[in-house]
Order: C-alpha cells, then sequence, then structure tokens
C-alpha cells in the first residue's frame, strides 16, 4: 500500500467511525510472532449476520468532503479537518487487496455528500458494481444510501449491495431543521420507501421467477443520532417504532451524540457522551421486536424518558407488579419472556423442559437465566417468592443490594 492511500485510509476510516449503522467495533490485534491474520485497527470492524456470524467489514468513507453543514457531523463544511477522498479504483483495490489477505469479508461504503446526491451515489454504486461485476466479488457489501439520489441510482444499488441504509440523522423533523437545515425529512423518507417498496416486489419476483436477482437480500437499516437534540426516550421510540413498521427496517442504530464541533445549537457536555442512554435505547429496541411490548407499556406521557440505573424491562415489572409472580410451569411463553432476568432463550428452554416434568429453582439456573432477579417474579416447583407485601420502592431497594452484592456496582445488566 503507497504511503499516500494509506494517509487517505487513515482519514477517511476515522471519519467513518460515527456511523455506527453495521454494528461494529474496532479492532486493533497486531500479528506477531508469525501469527494468522492481521487487523491493524485502521478501517477494520465487524458486524454480525442473522445467523450470528461475526464478519469483518473495511469501513471507510468514499470522500469526507461535504457540501452539507450540518452541526452534529464531523465531515460538516465549515470544520477544520483533513480532507481526502478515493478514487472508485481505489476503494475497489483496497478492498480486494484487504479480502485476499484474508484481513476483511466484506465492505461497509459511506460518504460525505460532493457536488450532489446523484453524483456521490453514483460512484458508491461504481464500486460495488465494479467488485461484483469486474472482479467476481461475492464478500458481504453495506452500501450508504445518500438521500435525495435517484430511484434510478437506488434500484441499481440494491442489485450490487447485500444491505443499504438511509441515515434518518435526528428523531423529529423540527431537530433537522435546526440542525442540518439544508437537509428535508422526505430526502430521507423517500428511498426508505423506494427500498423497503422495491424489496417487497423482488420477493414476488423471485416467486415467479426463480433467477430473478435479488434486491437488497440483507433489507435496510438507519441510524439515529441521540443527545444532539431534545427529544425524550418516549420521542426517539416513537420514531423508531414508526419506521420498523412502514418500512420495514432490519435495525434502527441508537448513536449517542459526540461532539465533534462547537456550535450554539449543539449541547454542550458536560460528562461523557450518553453511552448509557445509548444501551436503555437499544434494550427497549430488543422488547419491541423481539419480547413483544407495545412502546406505550414503557414509555408514555407518565414515563417520557427510561431509568438510567435499571433496564427497562425491570422497570416495567415494577410498575406492574400486579402482574406477578408468573408460574413458569404454567404460563404462556409470552407472559414468561415478561420476567426479568430471563431472555428469549431461556424462555424457550422453560417451555420445552416443563413437558417433561415440574421445573425447580435449580433447573430454571441451569438454563443461565439471573435467578437473583428473576426469583421475585416467578414462582416454581419449590419457590414461591416471599416479597408480595413489598411495595415498588422496597422492591426496588431490595434488587438493587442483591445486584451489588452479586457484581460489585450499581449497573444492572440485560434482563
Amino acid at each position: 500500500m503507497s504511503d499516500r492511500i494509506e494517509a487517505k485510509l487513515s482519514i477517511l476510516a476515522d471519519a467513518a467511525k460515527y456511523d455506527v449503522s453495521c454494528a461494529s467495533s474496532g479492532s486493533k490485534r497486531e500479528n506477531t510472532r508469525k501469527g494468522l491474520g492481521n487487523a491493524t485497527g485502521m478501517g477494520i470492524c465487524h458486524t454480525y449476520t442473522e445467523d450470528g456470524r461475526c464478519v469483518s467489514l473495511l469501513k471507510i468513507l468514499l470522500t469526507n468532503h461535504c457540501i452539507y453543514d450540518c452541526a452534529y457531523c464531523v465531515t460538516r463544511r465549515s470544520n477544520d479537518v483533513k480532507r481526502a477522498a478515493f478514487t472508485v479504483e481505489e476503494v475497489v483495490e483496497l478492498t480486494i487487496n484487504f479480502y485476499r489477505r484474508n484481513y476483511i469479508e466484506g465492505l461497509f461504503l459511506s460518504s460525505g455528500i460532493f457536488k450532489s446526491p446523484d453524483y456521490t451515489m453514483e460512484r458508491l454504486v461504481r464500486v460495488a458494481k465494479k467488485l461484483r461485476t469486474e472482479h467476481h466479488f461475492h464478500g458481504y457489501i453495506h452500501l450508504k444510501s445518500i438521500p435525495g439520489a435517484s430511484d434510478e441510482l437506488m434500484k441499481e444499488a440494491g442489485l450490487y449491495a447485500d444491505r443499504l441504509s438511509v441515515n434518518i440523522e435526528l428523531p423529529s423533523e423540527q431537530s433537522l431543521k435546526t440542525l442540518a437545515p439544508e437537509k428535508n425529512t422526505e430526502d430521507i423518507t423517500q428511498p426508505m420507501a423506494f427500498i423497503s417498496q422495491t424489496i417487497e416486489q423482488n420477493r414476488n419476483e423471485i416467486q415467479v421467477f426463480r433467477k430473478a436477482p435479488l434486491f437488497v437480500p440483507a433489507g435496510q437499516s438507519t441510524q439515529m443520532i441521540i443527545g444532539a437534540s431534545p427529544e425524550s426516550d418516549w420521542q426517539v421510540m416513537q420514531k423508531a417504532d414508526q419506521l420498523y413498521k412502514d418500512y420495514h427496517l432490519k435495525r434502527v442504530y441508537y448513536s449517542g451524540y459526540i461532539p465533534v464541533s462547537e456550535d450554539s445549537r449543539l449541547p454542550a457536555l458536560a460528562t461523557a457522551p450518553p453511552l448509557l442512554r445509548e444501551n436503555r435505547l437499544y434494550q427497549t429496541d430488543w422488547l419491541l421486536r423481539f419480547y413483544g411490548f407495545g412502546l406505550e407499556e414503557i414509555l408514555n406521557a407518565q414515563h417520557p424518558n427510561l431509568e438510567m440505573e435499571l433496564d427497562p424491562k425491570l422497570s416495567w415489572a415494577l410498575r406492574n407488579l400486579h402482574c406477578f409472580p408468573v408460574d413458569v410451569n404454567t404460563a404462556d411463553y409470552q407472559l414468561i419472556l415478561r420476567i426479568p432476568g430471563l431472555g428469549v432463550k431461556s424462555a424457550k428452554k422453560i417451555v420445552a423442559a416443563r413437558k417433561f416434568g415440574k421445573l425447580t429453582p435449580e433447573h430454571l439456573r441451569h438454563f443461565g437465566i439471573m435467578f437473583n432477579r428473576a426469583q421475585f417474579f416467578l414462582t416454581c416447583s419449590g419457590h414461591h417468592p416471599r416479597h408480595r407485601d413489598l411495595t415498588e420502592v422496597q422492591l426496588r431497594e431490595r434488587i438493587r443490594s442483591l445486584s451489588q452484592s452479586k457484581t460489585g456496582h450499581g449497573q444492572l445488566s440485560l434482563f
């Protein structure tokens, strides 16, 4: 790799780290003592496939030049940062060379917007097309769709990319007008709608014509920046819930706001970025998609923000003690899912195992549930909670003190 390409890679990989919509985590594992493989951390990230496999991706921007001046963005027009741009051929060469060296299994490619949305999107499509048609690259490709690009370019991109994503940016149109006045919500939602409709059309085509080309087989995703604007958690999740329902997204990613420039429109963070809030939103997202909860059960006008000390499932349970305890030997699957300390896998194990006999606390611990928390909300053979007479406040304190004695700190983990 030439020094010029390496310098570009350093700049454009660093700028890409703010986009979390490929569920990435950086890697700096260096090869020592003639080991196998090497991840320099520069542009290499990890994502997870639907079947749970971890896939390494080259994660870069095509360019960090941008015609827009969004307050929250590191590549904003007025930001004083080093600028760089790859050619289409350079991105293709990097991807192929990294792939041949077994550094990566795919590409995540985004870009600042230069000249126009169509001009930028056309170059992203050319990268994917050259990889697929000229180099017969069958690895994973995730392209960041450019808001405002034409339907024709979106259609072509979907024929070569495994996943497309359009960042919704902020939870409300008002915040977008304030922090990114050159953008508008329609330019973002229109391509989302087009991708969703075309995916559905493609499914119908495949049923009729088995050799019909695939269109975005891994679906589409989006990202919201959290903490740069004043919306409550309820408003954030209302937006996410709407996006899932309207555009059948695979994932909505939540990115805690990180100050990248001084701007009076942005909040001044006296502490670290809101990473705990980001985590609580992901937990809420999980409850809505996999645990059968409705949004109004977790967040509503009376409870517009998530508790930071407790995960949202435990918080809901403490506010709804009348629903407990649940008998795991007789309750249906959906009700068992609502017990704090149980996940989807353990709930399925319970339903399958109780066919062969009454379940005891030992069985439940063997299934991997967090019994120190779940014990307050369930009954089983040999266990009946003795805390029914406790108030919500007393039970909160009991769980908190028990958790601290087990883990050594006050943070409760996921479900």
